[in-house]
Order: C-alpha cells, then sequence, then structure tokens
C-alpha cells in the first residue's frame, strides 16, 4: 500500500502565483521565513534544483506564503546579502536590513 501524506499539499505552478497584492508586513514575513527554511541550500548553490523544489513546497504547505507569488520571494531570496545577520523589510518594493527581524 502506498505511504499517503493526506494533509501534505504539493507544489504545482498553480499554487506559485497570485493575483492580489499581498500586505508589505505579509511579504516580508514570508520572504524572511523563507529564507530561514532554506538556509541550508542558500550556503552552497541557492539557485539548485533540489533549492527550488524544497521552496515550492515550502511555499504550496505554508498558509500565509501562498498570498505571495513564488517567484517574488525567489527574487528576493536572490538578492541576500553575503554574511552577516539580515531580513527583508519594505514588502515587495523593500529590501534586505542589517539585523534580525522584528518578530519571527
Amino acid at each position: 500500500m502506498p505511504e499517503e501524506h493526506p494533509f501534505l499539499t504539493g507544489a504545482s505552478p498553480q499554487g506559485e502565483g497570485n493575483a492580489a497584492a499581498a500586505p508589505s508586513a505579509l511579504f516580508d514575513l514570508a520572504v524572511n521565513r523563507a529564507w530561514a527554511a532554506s538556509r541550508g541550500f542558500s550556503s552552497g548553490q541557492p539557485a539548485s534544483p533540489q533549492a527550488a523544489a524544497f521552496l515550492a513546497g515550502w511555499h504550496a504547505r505554508t498558509r500565509f506564503a501562498r498570498r505571495v507569488p513564488l517567484d517574488a520571494v525567489k527574487t528576493a531570496l536572490a538578492q541576500h546579502p553575503v554574511g552577516g545577520e539580515w531580513h527583508w523589510t519594505g514588502g515587495p518594493d523593500g529590501g534586505w536590513t542589517v539585523g534580525k527581524a522584528p518578530f519571527p
């Protein structure tokens, strides 16, 4: 009998985009959480197929992140500075700021 995971949502192209604009705070949270979740991949090959698949799966399973387009999250992650503690702030038009995010 195949192993079933009824509560896990698989990644699909239909769920990666979102026509509605997410509030800036939600966008910031999605980027910061995506960075935290993918940190292991980011130290090596952030654009690798494994990292992309992991991020797509994370996006599909994270309720609040699905309100932010996956491509926008990927674009923000690609801009992450090397070294130090950084967090995203300012919504879709924002950028990386030195220090920890004000909330997890």
